[in-house]
């Protein structure tokens, strides 16, 4: 009994997956109407559960799930015809009987229709997916799904009427999805990161390749999220979601029905160009942020002031002290009352801002600005390969560990004080470990920046970012 029982429900499962669409289509075909289909595939899906509910377990299945249906269309022939012939006179005749001889499958939509209708749903509008749905695969009639999506009946049936014609449309072309469907981009990108979003943006947005490729694709060229499903190669439903997210990020814009990139993305042409321009230029520029941070570093000492600390020397703290300096700098320009300088406030109180790089051949050499745990401030230097050395960002415990080695603490977790020395950022020293990094005191920044305020280096930083930039018109 229980064996039986489970046979029943294998089949009965079957056919809700395998023959439902299939006998719709089926019906379809033979009536000519989508009502009339919807009724008669009702009717043999009918007496298909009821005969398997009784107990009957047919020796092959796809056979008589199909004589089912041959006979259930035979007898809604002769009932059509009964009705019809007396007011028409029509004859039996008319009506199609299936023969048995016939192979069934052979005269429906076959496989590969099923696969463009199927194709088709997936880049149709949600307004109408929806609906399509929940009347053929659902088998909902209208005002079930008009109570379902609070919608007036006479609006699904003509949005019931106008997706038949688009797709059907659809099937009837040929569609070729866009070249990242097969081939996807990537994107490279740099952020400023004064706090990132509670859900690790702007990081858990821009690494997934669907997100690159969506940026990539409106960037500059608005588009709808049809066209960027058809674009990417992605079913629309995914892609409305995922186009209504970035979206609410404010990493997309929505103007009318088309979506664009809302940040900028530096083509490979461009970063050729300005890659060969900094090559031409670099001996002088490197020469003229040596020379000012020297002469700043210089102005600094002679004023009974020590900005770096006791761990380094000045020639090794300059990697360091060229990136803060300047950084500095930007906090007095920010201060300014002309005009406010810093990052965009977004959602899930994060605070950054972003810009992609197409990827290119070459890499110019870069300086990321990594984590702020604890006071403690993270460059990477693309610079033969000092980047490689050290994580892409040290996490809370190694920070913690850092800030005991700057006070003269003992470490509290011995393997990952060892971490810290493999680094780089610390050495040990008999049983104690020494930090191997510039340590600035929050005072002496403070009088850090009231010296240059002092000097008035905001208003000389301004004038030497404005040549720069006019530098960067020049490209």
């Amino acid at each position: 009994m229980q064996e039986t029982n489970a046979m029943r429900d294998r089949l009965m499962n079957e056919f809700a997956e395998n023959y439902m669409e299939k006998l719709f289509y089926f019906c379809l075909k033979k009536t000519g109407s989508h009502i009339e289909a919807e009724d008669l595939t009702q009717d043999v899906a009918l007496q298909i559960i009821t005969a398997l509910n009784k107990g009957t377990i047919p020796a092959s299945f796809s056979a008589w799930v199909w004589q089912i249906a041959r006979n259930r269309y035979a007898l809604w022939a002769k009932k059509k015809h009964s009705r019809n012939e007396l007011v028409t006179g029509d004859h039996i005749e008319d009506y199609e009987i299936e023969d048995e001889s016939e192979n069934i499958l052979d005269e429906m939509i076959h496989t590969e229709q099923m696969a463009l209708l199927r194709r088709e749903l997936a880049f149709i509008k949600s307004d109408y997916r929806n609906i399509v749905v929940a009347y053929y695969v659902e088998n909902k009639n209208v005002r079930e799904i008009a109570e379902s999506l609070s919608l007036p009946t006479n609006t699904v049936k003509s949005r019931l009427l106008r997706a038949r014609q688009i797709l059907k449309e659809g099937m009837d072309m040929a569609r070729e999805f866009g070249k990242r469907s097969y081939n996807p981009e990537e994107i490279v990108y740099s952020n400023i990161c004064t706090a990132p979003g509670e859900l690790g943006q702007p990081w858990t947005l821009m690494d997934p390749k669907l997100n690159q490729n969506i940026f990539l694709a409106c960037y500059d060229n608005p588009m709808t999220a049809e066209e960027l499903a058809i674009e990417v190669g992605v079913a629309l439903p995914y892609m409305e979601d995922t186009v209504r997210h970035l979206t609410s990020q404010t990493l997309l814009v929505k103007n009318g029905e088309k979506y664009e990139t809302n940040f900028p993305i530096i083509s490979r042409e461009a970063q050729q160009k300005i890659h060969f321009y900094y090559e031409g230029i670099l001996p002088q520029l490197v020469a003229l942020i040596t020379e000012n941070t020297d002469r700043l570093m210089a102005q600094y000492q002679e004023a009974g002031l020590c900005y770096y600390g006791e761990y380094q020397s000045y020639e090794e703290a300059k990697w360091m002290l060229l990136m803060d300096f300047y950084k500095c700098l930007y906090s007095l320009c920010n201060n300014s009352p002309k005009e406010k300088l810093g990052n965009t406030p977004r959602k899930n109180r994060g605070v950054w801002d972003v810009v992609g790089f197409e990827k290119c051949d070459f890499c110019p050499d870069m300086v990321g600005f990594h984590c702020q745990y604890e006071g403690f401030v993270h460059y990477r230097f693309g610079y033969c390969g000092i980047n490689s050395r050290t994580p892409a960002n040290l996490s809370e415990i190694e920070a913690h560990e850092l800030r005991l080695m700057v006070d003269r603490k003992a470490p509290e977790n011995l393997s990952v004080a060892e971490k810290l020395v493999e680094y780089g950022y610390a050495y040990k020293k008999a049983n104690d470990y020494i930090p191997n990094v510039v340590v600035i005191k929050q005072s002496t920044n403070q009088k850090f920046l009231e010296f240059c305020e002092r000097k008035n280096f905001g208003a000389e930083f301004i004038v030497h970012a404005d040549a720069r930039g006019q530098l960067h018109n020049n490209i």
